[in-house]
């Protein structure tokens, strides 16, 4: 099911994409027919710009479980066989680095809900019972409702071609680059740091049969999220392993 249905946050879907056209306007006299990939740029740099207070708290919870790892498997080792007496134990070491033992959770779930209704809006052709004007806008006479893959097997054109490997290949040099710069911690358990390591790739494979305009933003939020976390890294960095 999907919950966008439901008429308040249909409603809500609605008031965002109205929103966006009313940018569309406002932009058009400078940005031309580029009108519409610039609204979708700036509201997605916008809301990311508002949720950097959530990312610093992730940053920071990041760090403090990297730093408690070794302790924690250490605790784990020892009380594997007596769970009850593994969680206490696991409750009173947060307690004493003064460490929720919930860290970083929160600052997910705020965010979880704002990312997501922005790119609902990107994502769904019907909207409140009426068509998403959003997806009918072009870029470089493409239109923004249109997905790579679904158009492959009608004829994509050049120009399709042109900007969904654009796209596709910016996101991709996103996801080597924080590969490269960004390793997660040697604290990590391995599985983690495959999953981080391979989800920016995995980005890359999800913007070819969404619209456009989602891509457009997978790509914005791939070069911010980037940018963001090499200096957050630097602000907060994991601790080496020992």
């Amino acid at each position: 099911m999907d919950v966008f249905t439901l008429p308040p946050l249909a409603a809500l879907l609605d008031l965002s994409a109205r929103g966006l056209m009313a940018l569309i306007a406002v932009l058009t006299p400078a940005a031309g027919p580029g009108a519409a990939a610039a609204a979708i740029v700036l509201v997605t740099l916008v809301v990311r710009i508002a949720l950097v207070p959530a990312g610093i708290a992730q940053a920071k919870a990041d760090q403090a479980r990297s730093r408690l790892a070794p302790r924690l498997r250490a605790l784990q080792k020892r009380w594997r066989a007596h769970p009850e007496r593994l969680q206490r134990e696991t409750f009173a070491l947060y307690r004493a680095e003064g460490v929720p033992p919930a860290a970083g959770c929160l600052p997910a779930l705020i965010q979880a809900p704002i990312v997501g209704l922005v790119y609902a809006v990107f994502l769904h052709g019907s909207i409140a019972g009426h068509a998403n004007p959003l997806l009918g806008e072009h870029l470089f006479g493409v239109p923004l409702g249109q997905a790579a893959v679904a158009a492959a097997f009608t004829g994509l054109d050049a120009s399709a071609a042109v900007v969904f490997g654009a796209i596709v290949l910016l996101i991709a040099l996103s996801g080597e680059l924080t590969r490269r710069l960004l390793r997660p911690a040697a604290t990590l358990p391995s599985w983690q740091r495959a999953l981080t390591e391979t989800v920016p790739f995995l980005t890359a494979v999800v913007a070819l049969f969404v619209p456009l305009a989602a891509a457009l933003y997978l790509l914005t939020s791939a070069g911010w999220t980037l940018g963001q976390r090499l200096v957050l890294r630097r602000l907060y960095p994991p601790p080496q392993a020992s």
